[in-house]
């Protein structure tokens, strides 16, 4: 096997797209934003067998450092066919090297690998046999399931080739009710444009406050928004009243396959009027006239109990009638288990004091 560090945007987002696995947070546009806002370094592995015509597998490695170490992070990665077990155990071999290269006191893995389809214990309920092979894996290899999820490990997704007729008639009829409401109000959505980069935080900002979510500055989300924008990667919708007042959004971002709700917020005014129903519509027809093939509702619960954290969302998301799709999540290798062991229980302290600042 050869491991080829790329140093060329196009070239890896060419090789990233060929993958069906392909997702968003893998693409150089993130690895990027997230150097310049978080500190995060990319590190872009591609993995290719002797002989091959095509990568096998690919890589963004996030890192920082404190001094001589590191932490170390693979965002909803490694890409490769995770139905590949021997494949698998080969990257993560090479990662484990990378991590002990590199002084880590973890590495954190995301793979959008899927754990099974369904509510458990309920009748549409189904394991994948992927997912339990990787967890196996990955348990063997002495990696452990993480304590710090950093990414929605379950999600509902929504198999855009069908019809749009089909997609409506697969929606609860409340929902659909609702989708339709908003054009009995007078609503219309459009498409945002850089210009509306102040009304997106504007809205997302009085969300936040409402729902009692913690944002970040305006320069970090405008940053995301603004650079994914003019990639070619995220596209935004408003919704607005007859007189043309903004009242919710949606912002996508997409790549590959798949297209992502990653951002979502609503007014305080006007809140009967149900904008977020009609624009979770339009953001599907929009994906759907794009040629994506699935759209990602981004986040489900943990625990399918009403103590989850979004159980309250999920009652909304579930109304369109996706799949729920849940995956294994985030997992750490830690070449050195007492430095690991010393982070852990030290995190969480340092956390709370970093909140209060």
């Amino acid at each position: 096997m050869i491991v080829e560090t790329v140093t060329d945007r196009q070239q890896w987002n060419a090789a990233l797209r060929q993958f069906p696995q392909a997702h968003v947070l893998q693409t150089w546009e993130w690895g990027q934003f997230k150097q310049a806002t978080t500190g995060w370094k990319p590190t872009r592995l591609l993995f290719w067998q002797t002989n091959s015509a095509a990568p096998i597998a690919m890589a963004s490695v996030l890192t920082r450092r404190a001094g001589p170490l590191a932490v170390m992070y693979v965002p909803k990665g490694p890409i490769l066919d995770y139905t590949n077990t021997y494949l698998a155990a080969q990257i993560l071999h090479r990662l484990e090297q990378f991590a002990v290269s590199q002084r880590a006191i973890w590495l954190k893995i995301d793979p959008d690998v899927v754990a099974g389809t369904g509510v458990p214990g309920e009748p549409d309920e189904i394991t994948n046999p992927t997912g339990s092979a990787w967890t196996g894996l990955l348990d063997s290899r002495g990696w452990r399931f993480s304590g710090d999820q950093v990414q929605f490990r379950n999600t509902v997704k929504i198999d855009l080739t069908a019809s749009e007729d089909t997609l409506l008639a697969a929606m609860s009829q409340n929902t659909r009710r609702k989708v339709r409401a908003g054009e009995k109000h007078g609503l219309t959505v459009r498409a945002a444009t850089l210009d509306d980069l102040p009304v997106l935080y504007n809205l997302y900002q009085i969300t936040g406050q409402r729902d009692d979510f913690l944002i970040r500055p305006p320069a970090y989300y405008e940053k995301a928004w603004r650079d994914f924008m003019q990639a070619g990667l995220a596209h935004a919708l408003i919704a607005e009243d007859a007189n043309g007042t903004p009242l919710a959004h949606v912002i996508l971002f997409h790549f590959g396959r798949t297209c992502w709700y990653f951002y979502g917020a609503s007014s305080n005014e006007q809140r009967e009027k149900m904008p977020n129903y009609l624009l979770q519509w339009e953001a599907m027809r929009w994906a759907r006239s794009q040629g994506y093939a699935v759209y990602d509702l981004w986040g489900a619960p943990d625990d399918f109990t009403e103590t989850d954290r979004l159980w309250g969302v999920y009652q909304f998301k579930r109304g369109f009638r996706g799949t729920v799709t849940r995956h294994i999540g985030a997992w750490d290798y830690a070449p050195s288990p007492l430095l690991y062991r010393a982070y852990v229980q030290a995190w969480p302290r340092l956390l709370k004091l970093l909140r209060r600042r």
